[in-house]
C-alpha cells in the first residue's frame, strides 16, 4: 500500500506550494542515489519522494489526490494516473528543474551528475526526449460505468521513415564529437559548500548526443520526425470520472534524432445524461409521478446506467421520499466497491382542470384525509435533555 504523499514530505495538508518544494528539495539531497551509492532504500524512497511532488507540486493533481486518495492516480492505460509511471530519467530531469537548472552550468544541476543524468536524452544515448500530448476524451455514463476502449487519431510528431528517426542522411553520416571526445558529457571540476568536486554537464557542441551529423536526412531536415498521424487504442478503466487524467506512456510526440517519445496524457470529460445525474459513484434521477400514483401507488419505469428499471411507488407516498436502487451507480475506479442511484420522487400538480375535476376534488378538500399530518414530535428526547442538564 502507497505512503501518504504528505507524510513521504513530512509536511501537513495545508501547506504551501513553496513549503512542498523545499521539502521535496531537502527529500531528495538527503536520499540522492550519487549520496546513496548501492543503497536500494534510499533509490526507493528518492523515487517516491519524486513521485509524492509530482503529484503535490501540481495544483490540479493535488486537488484530486485531496478529494480521492491514490485511486485518482492508480493504474488504466498503460503506466497510471500520475507519478507511478515515473522512470528516472524523468526523476532526474524534475530533479535538476526544481533545484533550478535542466542541464546547464547551475551548481545543484550539475552536482549530482548534470542535468537530469543525460539532459533529456533518450536512454540509448542520443537525441531528446520527445514532449508529452495532452488530448481530451468526452464519455457517455454507460463507457464511464463499464470501461471502454477507444481508438483516437493523434496529429503529433512521429519518428521519419527516410531516416529512422536519426536525422542522418545514412549510416555514413555520423562522426564522433571533437569537444566530448562521444561520451555526450564534458566533466570539470567544481568547488561547492562541500568542498572541490567534479561535475559533469551535457557537451554543448553535440547537445549530449556523442556525435554529430555530417550530412541530414533531406525529408526531415535532420531532426529525425516529422508531423503525422497515429491512431491510439485508449483502454478507459470502468469508474473513471470527469477531471481524471490517464497517461499511456510513449504514445505522446517522437524525440528529436532517436529520442525517446514523450506520453500521451487524456483528460476525461463527461458527456451529459438526458435523465440521469452524477453526484461521486451514485446515480441521481428525479422522478415525477401523479397525484394518483402517490394516493394510490403505482409501478413506474426509471432510467438506469444498464436500461430501464421497474420500482413499485407504495401508496401514500409524499413528494420529497428517496427511493434506492442498491449497485445501479458507478464502480470504484480500480476497487470493489459500486454506488446506488438514488430516485428523487417529486409529486406533479395538475394546472389544466375541467369544471367537473374541480368540482369533485372540492368535495375532498374539507376531508380529514385529504389534509396535511403534522410530524410528530419526540417529546422524550426533550425529557431525556432536560433530565441531564436538571
Amino acid at each position: 500500500m502507497k505512503r501518504d504523499y504528505y507524510e513521504i514530505l513530512e509536511i501537513s495538508k495545508t501547506a504551501t506550494a513553496e513549503e512542498i518544494k523545499k521539502a521535496y528539495r531537502k527529500t531528495a539531497m538527503k536520499f540522492h542515489p550519487d549520496r546513496n551509492p548501492g543503497d536500494k532504500v534510499a533509490e526507493d524512497k528518492f523515487k517516491e519522494a519524486a513521485e509524492a511532488y509530482e503529484i503535490l507540486g501540481d495544483e490540479d493533481k493535488r486537488a484530486r489526490y485531496d478529494r480521492y486518495g491514490h485511486a485518482a492516480f492508480d493504474g488504466a492505460a498503460g503506466g497510471g494516473f500520475g507519478g507511478g509511471g515515473m522512470n528516472m530519467n524523468d526523476i532526474f530531469s524534475q530533479f535538476g528543474d526544481i533545484f533550478g537548472g535542466g542541464g546547464g552550468d547551475d551548481m545543484f544541476s550539475s552536482f549530482f551528475g548534470g542535468g537530469g543524468r543525460n539532459g533529456g536524452r533518450s536512454s540509448t544515448g542520443r537525441g531528446t526526449r520527445g514532449s508529452n500530448l495532452r488530448i481530451k476524451i468526452k464519455l457517455n455514463f454507460e463507457e464511464m460505468a463499464k470501461g471502454v476502449t477507444k481508438n483516437i487519431k493523434v496529429k503529433k510528431y512521429v519518428p521519419c521513415s527516410t531516416c529512422g528517426g536519426t536525422g542522418a542522411k545514412d549510416k555514413n553520416s555520423f562522426q564522433n564529437c571533437s569537444t566530448c571526445g562521444g561520451s555526450g558529457q564534458v566533466r570539470k571540476v567544481a568547488n561547492t559548500f562541500l568542498g572541490q568536486m567534479q561535475t559533469v554537464t551535457t557537451c554543448p557542441t553535440c547537445n549530449g548526443e556523442g556525435s554529430v551529423i555530417t550530412s541530414k536526412c533531406t525529408a526531415c531536415k535532420g531532426e529525425g520526425r516529422v508531423y503525422g498521424e497515429e491512431t491510439v487504442n485508449i483502454e478507459i478503466p470502468a469508474g473513471v470520472q470527469a477531471g481524471m487524467q490517464l497517461s499511456m506512456r510513449g504514445k505522446g510526440n517522437a524525440g528529436e534524432h532517436g529520442g525517446g517519445p514523450g506520453d500521451l496524457i487524456i483528460l476525461i470529460e463527461e458527456e451529459a445524461h438526458s435523465e440521469l445525474h452524477r453526484d461521486g459513484l451514485n446515480v441521481g434521477y428525479d422522478l415525477h409521478i401523479t397525484f394518483m400514483d402517490a394516493v394510490f401507488g403505482a409501478q413506474v419505469e426509471v432510467p438506469t446506467i444498464d436500461g430501464k428499471a421497474k420500482i413499485k411507488i407504495p401508496a401514500g407516498t409524499q413528494s420529497g421520499k428517496i427511493f434506492r436502487l442498491k449497485g445501479k451507480g458507478f464502480p470504484e475506479v480500480n476497487g470493489y466497491g459500486k454506488g446506488d442511484q438514488l430516485i428523487n420522487v417529486s409529486v406533479w400538480t395538475p394546472t389544466n382542470l375541467s369544471s367537473e375535476e374541480k368540482e369533485v376534488l372540492e368535495k375532498m378538500r374539507d376531508s380529514e384525509n385529504f389534509k396535511p399530518q403534522p410530524a410528530k414530535s419526540d417529546r422524550s428526547f426533550f425529557d431525556k435533555i432536560k433530565d441531564i442538564f436538571s
